[in-house]
């Protein structure tokens, strides 16, 4: 079927609102639009590109980090939390009970996001992964107590005070189950031939309009993308996240979602999907090159002058890209060295301009890599 007879779904009638019920999206989707076309090769383009780099840098995987603490960060923002990258980063003792429940959310963002992807070298990408994520991610945090790892049992909505003032509400729940295992099946139908990218697509719109969890649903539906692209082997690394992307267009985010259940919309839907890839990749591609170039930097010219203690130097600039924000604790127990060499080491890289102290404390001091962390906050 061409995308371009693509409907959506239909508003259905119930206690006093209308519920929207999606039509189902497992078969083979077409796309003639040529600007859609030239998106998606340029998309592809850009994937393989960073892809690129997961291959060549090496210990990619301290670098990795930092972008999934960026991506838990900015997905965990558009639902409201107020974590900044240094703070999550942060052990639990150095957050402040007014912090801690919003920190806590990112520390399950992640977790949610390194399950999940282990999870892929056993699982396909179903719903007993997805309801996996959902569980972690709910866990001793806000919406605790909204079936967390459940599909709901009840009606949800979205905007309103009520839900019958609510700008959208998804489907009754008896249907949920149903369409979740519609969308499972067109994630993972080999008999099907549809671009990777268009099938993630429309993939997470029916995700969103779905919206099968009482709460969570947002970050579950950001994170369904990444895992697909990783599924499909179109990334080697989870190195590729639209939340960023997603919360500076927000408003444009969640008009072209509407879009579609309103009004069928599903081409400029995609094309916003497609403009969100673009990006996305295009910006981690600069931000791996700036690694590059600042961990040169840093290992050619910054810590040479350290001499002897060149070894234990370069441990700690590898342990810094993976946690740009430590303590002399963190150091003594990473390096495995005594608190006075700890002491030594972290006084060498204040005077090097790689750390910096941000507390003003004289004990229980935290210093930060600014400039290494500054790469991931554009």
């Amino acid at each position: 079927m061409t995308i371009k007879d693509y409907k959506a779904g239909s508003f259905n009638k119930q206690y006093g609102y209308k519920s929207f019920n999606p039509n189902p999206i497992n078969r083979e989707w077409t796309v003639t639009s040529p600007e859609i076309n030239t998106l998606l090769e340029e998309a592809n383009l850009r994937l393989g590109e960073l892809n690129a780099f997961s291959s060549f840098v090496p210990d990619v995987g301290v670098f990795i980090r930092m972008h999934i603490v960026k991506e838990a960060t900015q997905s965990s923002r558009i639902e409201g939390t107020r974590t900044k990258m240094d703070e999550a980063i942060m052990e639990a003792k150095n957050i402040s009970p007014e912090q801690k429940d919003d920190w806590q959310e990112v520390q399950n963002y992640i977790e949610a996001m390194n399950h999940s992807i282990k999870s892929l070298e056993q699982l396909p990408l179903s719903s007993r992964l997805i309801r996996d994520a959902h569980r972690i991610l709910l866990k001793g945090v806000r919406g605790k107590n909204k079936l967390p790892g459940e599909f709901r049992t009840s009606q949800n909505w979205i905007g309103g005070a009520t839900i019958n003032d609510a700008v959208f509400v998804p489907p009754h729940h008896s249907l949920v189950s149903e369409s979740i295992a519609d969308l499972e099946k067109f994630l993972n139908n080999d008999e099907i031939q549809v671009p990777h990218l268009i099938r993630i697509g429309i993939a997470h719109y029916q995700f969103e309009a779905i919206h099968p969890f009482l709460d969570g649903n947002g970050r579950i539906g950001r994170l369904l993308i990444t895992l697909y692209l990783i599924n499909q082997k179109m990334l080697s690394k989870p190195t590729l996240y639209l939340s960023d992307f997603i919360e500076k267009n927000r408003q444009h985010y969640y008009n072209n979602l509407m879009a579609v259940s309103l009004d069928n919309k599903i081409e400029q839907w995609l094309r916003f999907f497609l403009v969100g890839i673009i990006e996305t990749a295009k910006s981690a591609i600069d931000t791996f090159t700036k690694i590059i170039a600042l961990r040169d930097k840093m290992e050619k010219d910054t810590i040479v002058s350290l001499g002897k203690r060149l070894p234990n130097a370069k441990a700690l600039l590898t342990y810094l890209y993976s946690k740009p924000v430590v303590t002399v604790s963190d150091v003594m127990t990473q390096l495995g060295v005594t608190k006075q060499t700890a002491n030594t080491l972290i006084k060498d890289f204040d005077k090097l301009g790689i750390l910096k102290e941000q507390t003003g404390y004289k004990r229980n001091r935290i210093f930060v890599f600014e400039e290494y962390l500054g790469l991931f906050e554009r």
